[in-house]
C-alpha cells in the first residue's frame, strides 16, 4: 500500500515527459522484479520491501490505464470498458485465492510467487517493445524532446551570458569545466523544479475542481464501508449468525457480487447517455439502494434472509465503480486525467479503508455488539449518497475533448534562438576585448 500511494503521483507527473505507454512497461517490470523477490525472500523486511515495490508496480496501471481505456472505448460504450477494467479486480482476487492455495499446497508458497512474476513478464517486455500509444493531452515524443532541448539551451545560455571571460581564456580544461559544469547542475535543478512547479500547479486545478472534490469525498466515505466490510465482515457475520465459514461465505458474496455489479453499473450508465450529472444521479441512487439493503439484512435474524439481502446491496453498492471513475476522467482536461486517478486512489486508501478497520475495530471494543458496529458502518454508506447526491447539482462540463497538450508557447520558442545568439555575441566580444 506505500508503494502505491507513493508512486502514483509519481507516475501521473512523470507521464508528461515521458510517454506512458512506456511508464506502464516500467511499473509491469517492477512489479515482475518485486513478485520474484517475495518468492526469493529470506525475512520480514525483505518480503515487505518487495511487497511494497509490488505496489510501485501496480501505481503505474492505477494512473494510466483508465486514461488508455477512455481513449480507445467506443463513445456509447465507455463505461463498459471501463467497468471491464474495474471488474478484473475482484476476478483477480479470485483467481488468487484458487491459484495460491493450488500451488501453495502443491508446491510451496515461493512457487506462487515466482508463477506470478513468469506470467507477468511477457507483457513487462510488451510494454517496452510495442509501438507506444498516444495519450489524449500530451505531446508527441517527439515535440517533448524538443521542448526540453529548448529548455535546457535556454538554461546554458543563460549560464554562458553569467561565465566571465577570464574563465573561459585560462586552460582548457579549466575552461570546460567552468562552462559545463555549472549548466549542467542548473539544467538539473531546473528541470527538478519545473516538475515540482508543475505538479503544484496541477495539483491546485484538481483541488479547486468541485466535481472532482466532490467525487473523491464520497468514494472516501463509501471505500471507508468496503475496507472495513473486507476486514470484519467474515467475523461479523460469525459472531452475529454463527457462520461455520463465514471467510468463504463474505469472500464469495463480494467476489460474485463485485463481477456482476461493477459490470451492470457501467452497462447501466451507458444506457442513461454517460454524463457527469447522470454518473452522480446512479453513484447516489445505487448506493443509497445499497445501503438499505446491506442495512436492513443485518438487522435480520435469519442467515438466509440476511445472505439475500446483503447480496443485493452489495450488487447495487459495486455498481458505482466505473461511474466513479467515469467522472474522475471526464471532469478534469485530458492531461490532468492520470494525475486524477492517482489522487483518487491516494485519497480514498489514505482516508477510507486504511483507517476504517482500526476504528471499527476501537468502536466494537467500546460497544461489544457486532450487530450495533455493522449497523453504524453501513450507514456510512447514507453519507456517500448524499455526497453524491450534491454532485447532481453541480455545474459540470466534459472536458474529455478539450485539447490540453502541454507545449513550449510559440512565441517562446521564437524568441529563444536570438537570446542564445545575443549571449553567444556577448561572451565573443567580451574574449575579443580581452
Amino acid at each position: 500500500m506505500v508503494g502505491l500511494l507513493v508512486a502514483s503521483p509519481i507516475f501521473a507527473s512523470l507521464a508528461k515527459s515521458i510517454n506512458p505507454f512506456r511508464l506502464i512497461g516500467v511499473g509491469l517490470s517492477v512489479w515482475t522484479l518485486a513478485a520474484a523477490g517475495c518468492g526469493s525472500s529470506f525475512s520480514f523486511w525483505f518480503i515487505a520491501i518487495c511487497r511494497m515495490l509490488v505496489g510501485v508496480g501496480e501505481a503505474s496501471f492505477i494512473s494510466l490505464a483508465a486514461p488508455f481505456i477512455d481513449d480507445n472505448a467506443p463513445v456509447t460504450q465507455k463505461t463498459v470498458w471501463l467497468a471491464m477494467f474495474y471488474m478484473c479486480i475482484p476476478t483477480g482476487v479470485a483467481l488468487g485465492y484458487v491459484y495460491g492455495g493450488f500451488v501453495g499446497d502443491h508446491f510451496g508458497w515461493r512457487y506462487a510467487f515466482w508463477g506470478e512474476a513468469v506470467l507477468m513478464f511477457p507483457f513487462a517486455v510488451l510494454g517496452f517493445v510495442m509501438k507506444p500509444l498516444q495519450l489524449k493531452g500530451f505531446a508527441p515524443v517527439e515535440s517533448k524532446e524538443s521542448v526540453a532541448s529548448i529548455e535546457t539551451a535556454a538554461i546554458v545560455g543563460e549560464d554562458a551570458s553569467s561565465i566571465s571571460p577570464s574563465k573561459l581564456l585560462g586552460n582548457k580544461g579549466t575552461g570546460s569545466e567552468a562552462y559545463h559544469e555549472p549548466s549542467k547542475r542548473s539544467g538539473c535543478l531546473s528541470r527538478v523544479w519545473n516538475e515540482v512547479g508543475r505538479f503544484s500547479k496541477d495539483m491546485k486545478a484538481l483541488l479547486v475542481d468541485q466535481v472532482f472534490v466532490v467525487n473523491v469525498l464520497g468514494y472516501i466515505a463509501y471505500n471507508f464501508v468496503i475496507g472495513a466490510y473486507s476486514y470484519w465482515g467474515p467475523k461479523a457475520g460469525y459472531n452475529i449468525y454463527h457462520m461455520s465459514s463465514a471467510d468463504m461465505m463474505f469472500g464469495g458474496l463480494t467476489i460474485i457480487c463485485g463481477i456482476l455489479g461493477t459490470l451492470s453499473g457501467g452497462f447501466i450508465l451507458d444506457r442513461m447517455n454517460a454524463t457527469i450529472p447522470n454518473a452522480f444521479k446512479l453513484l447516489c441512487g445505487a448506493t443509497f439502494l445499497g445501503a438499505v439493503f446491506c442495512f436492513t439484512a443485518f438487522c435480520l435474524r435469519s442467515l438466509y434472509g440476511f445472505i439475500a439481502l446483503f447480496a443485493l446491496g452489495e450488487l447495487l453498492v459495486f455498481a458505482t465503480q466505473a461511474p466513479v471513475n467515469y467522472v474522475c476522467l471526464h471532469c478534469v482536461t485530458p492531461s490532468l486525467r492520470p494525475l486524477s486517478m492517482a489522487i483518487s486512489t491516494v485519497a480514498i486508501h489514505i482516508f477510507g479503508d486504511v483507517p476504517s478497520s482500526p476504528l471499527v475495530g476501537v468502536f466494537q471494543d467500546h460497544v461489544n455488539n457486532w450487530r450495533k458496529t455493522a449497523l453504524v458502518l453501513t450507514s456510512i454508506f447514507f453519507l456517500a449518497a448524499g455526497i453524491w447526491f450534491i454532485g447532481i447539482f453541480l455545474k459540470s462540463v466534459d472536458r474529455f475533448k478539450e485539447d490540453s497538450v502541454t507545449q513550449a508557447p510559440t512565441t517562446e520558442k521564437a524568441n529563444l534562438k536570438p537570446l542564445l545568439d545575443g549571449n553567444r555575441n556577448a561572451v565573443a566580444g567580451s574574449v575579443n576585448e580581452v
